[in-house]
């Protein structure tokens, strides 16, 4: 059977080949060449992407190893303070008078616990009045090294007459919830509550 009813001249055939050579390379362009290069610019951009996350992760892992360094050296030099659980208002009450038991006079109002979390926040006011400078110093001094979590702030110190030393300040006691029984006393969670 003859398909075409004439030969091709040597001009049509070298077009042909021509031509299929093109259609070849073409085809080659199309379905090997482009994919390849997408699936390479997608790996190089993937890679991209892995450094700079392997870059952050890295600054991270230094940033908690000089923090556990900090801590450890802290825990060495006995400057770690100790987050108690819930609820340990007798033991910061008792620590509060005793430090307080040699002052002129002294007044603790503890304000309403907070919650956000697992952490638990006993916010207090203190005043105290001492013969001088460095006795109220030394309470402050107590207070903040307390081996359980405490904060101390707007501290306000006023000298009379008599040279005894009246101190003013806020204070926090930090509890956590983790193996803390919660009672009657223990507010809502914060965290919870505003969203």
């Amino acid at each position: 059977m003859k398909v075409l009813s004439r030969d091709f001249t040597r001009r049509e055939k070298v077009l042909l080949v021509l031509l299929s050579l093109i259609m070849i390379g073409l085809s080659y362009y199309r379905f090997v060449d482009m994919p390849v290069r997408e699936s390479i610019e997608k790996s190089n951009a993937e890679i991209a992407n892995l450094e700079v996350e392997a870059q952050t992760l890295q600054a991270r892992v230094t940033f908690l190893r000089n923090l556990q360094a900090q801590l450890d050296a802290m825990k060495e030099a006995g400057e770690l303070s100790y987050m108690p659980s819930y609820n340990s208002s007798k033991a910061e009450v008792e620590f509060l008078n005793d430090i307080l038991g040699e002052t002129e006079k002294y007044s603790i109002t503890f304000a309403n616990v907070t919650r956000s979390g697992n952490q638990i926040r006993r916010n207090f006011t203190l005043q105290y009045t001492t013969a001088n400078y460095t006795e109220a110093e030394a309470i402050l001094k107590k207070l903040g090294e307390y081996e359980n979590r405490c904060l101390v702030g707007d501290v306000q110190c006023s000298i009379d007459a008599k040279g005894e030393v009246t101190i003013n300040c806020a204070a926090i006691f930090y509890e956590t919830m983790a193996d803390g029984t919660p009672d009657a006393g223990l507010p809502a969670d914060s965290a919870t509550v505003n969203t």
